[in-house]
């Protein structure tokens, strides 16, 4: 039988939020390999619970998106690269909301309600009459570092270090590789979704409280300029800018780049297979950098070991957690 590794579980108090990237002491230190069982409040802080809870009255700028963490992790240095793996994210209630804001969106306010024993949301409109039900597809909305130099930045704004990304490929399954910029790394995740559309129109998707288990692993003297994503079956980049064709630019460069150095391909091969191959889901076009996800099957590509073959090994590890018979 193989042992299964024990989770260390952290939900954080309203005081230990993190409100930006950088600029916070770390609420834990960890090791690499160690499974982390955490707790993220909603993108509105549970402030709004329902339909009488206006966002214009509950909210106060800039106390949106409340991160759990940061952690510091032993042994990151700059210049290496965190790998964050997400093995199950699950929401931790049977509710979310979603709304619009003033000056944020232009969709109408609705109210939604997610079932999890039938893996569906339930979609209610607010001034209308239509009902109708969205698959449950959790992930993070936020997953990010701290930035380089001592700098702080606003949770909504995602850009190298990660951060609101909003992208639906932060599910479980998922390996997120992150330069690191300080020592400990101490990287945050937050910003649940039960479910949203590519783009995330009107600026919200439908929110609400995660439960996350995650481990992590340092890819030591190796940096990734941008996020890198990893799962079984794709290779992924995510590029984080304004304009829209700017986060698009990065994100397929960085790709190309990823290519052609674990494959041994010339640039110019590799940004030809990519032109072919890829494909470029739209994760935000709400805050305030956009972000593109370039993202291309591994059965396109020559059969390397992505990343020193971390996203493997961690699954591995996940296996293990999720699966004590082995």
């Amino acid at each position: 039988m193989t042992v299964k590794p024990a989770a260390t579980r952290f939900v954080p108090t309203r005081e230990q939020y993190a409100w930006t990237f950088g600029g916070c002491e770390p609420v834990m230190r960890i090791q690499p390999g160690e499974i982390l069982d955490l707790y993220t409040e909603d993108a509105f802080a549970g402030q709004i619970r329902s339909s009488d809870d206006l966002p214009s009255r509950s909210i106060t700028y800039p106390f949106i998106n409340p991160q759990t963490g940061p952690f510091h992790v032993e042994g990151a240095e700059p210049g290496d690269t965190l790998a964050i793996h997400l093995i199950d994210v699950q929401p931790a209630r049977d509710w979310g909301v979603s709304t619009t804001v003033p000056l944020f969106g232009a969709l109408t306010s609705t109210k939604f309600t997610p079932t999890r024993d039938r893996r569906v949301v339930t979609y209610s409109a607010l001034d209308s009459v239509p009902r109708t039900e969205l698959p449950l597809e959790p992930f993070l909305g936020t997953v990010g570092v701290a930035p380089a130099a001592g700098e702080a930045r606003n949770v909504l704004v995602p850009e190298a270090f990660g951060g609101i990304m909003d992208t639906p490929e932060a599910r479980a399954g998922t390996t997120i590789y992150l330069g690191v910029n300080v020592e400990g790394a101490l990287f945050s995740i937050g910003d649940g979704h039960y479910t949203m559309g590519e783009g995330e129109v009107c600026g919200v998707a439908v929110e609400g409280s995660m439960d996350t288990l995650l481990t992590v692993d340092l890819v030591k003297g190796v940096y990734c300029e941008w996020p890198r994503l990893e799962d079984d079956d794709t290779i992924m980049v995510a590029g984080s800018y304004r304009p829209l064709e700017d986060a698009f630019r990065i994100a397929h460069t960085q790709l190309v780049r990823w290519i052609a150095e674990a494959t041994g391909l010339s640039v110019l091969d590799a940004y030809q297979l990519v032109t072919q191959g890829s494909r470029s889901p739209i994760a935000n076009v709400c805050d305030a950098n956009y972000t593109i996800v370039a993202k291309i099957p591994k059965r396109y590509l020559p059969d390397v070991d992505w990343m020193g073959g971390t996203h493997r090994r961690l699954r591995g590890i996940a296996t293990a957690t999720r699966d004590p018979q082995g």
